[in-house]
């Protein structure tokens, strides 16, 4: 699975210390969420993200790393644009900005990981990958 890291997965030696087996896919951009920081980084609603496309399928590792049941942080699931031969989708984690002090807001009523769902089925949000980026 194809996930965009934004934050401390983006540099090998932390993403070897938190999974087993990886590959940098490479550079790729997330149009529709910009980074805010916090305690940890997160995503807000709006602008663009620089980071890296890194594929593992070690998806429940990642999902203990960024605390997804403690509600944390939540996995989301974006359209990947991307040359032949990749997925068609990219997973991405973010951040609750009330458990991380993080100055964002996300539109709408009801649990953070339903504003996440509900903006991203409405906003174009999407991840390009870097052009003339290979596995």
């Amino acid at each position: 699975m194809d996930v965009f890291v934004y934050g401390t997965l983006t540099e090998p030696d932390r993403a070897g210390e938190v999974l087993d087996s990886f590959v940098f896919v490479g550079p790729a951009t997330l149009v529709g969420l910009h980074p805010v920081e916090g305690l940890y980084p997160t995503l807000a609603p709006g602008g663009e993200t620089a980071g890296r496309l890194l594929r593992t399928d070690a998806i429940e590792t990642l999902d203990e790393y960024e605390g997804v049941d403690q509600g944390l942080y939540v996995r989301a699931t974006v359209p990947l644009d991307a040359p032949d031969g990749h997925p068609e989708e990219a997973v991405l984690y973010v951040g609750d900005p009330d458990r991380l002090d993080a100055d964002a807001t996300w539109p709408g009523d009801g649990e953070f990981r339903e504003r996440v769902g509900t903006y991203l089925d409405r906003a174009d949000v999407v991840v390009h990958l870097d052009r003339g980026a290979a596995v």
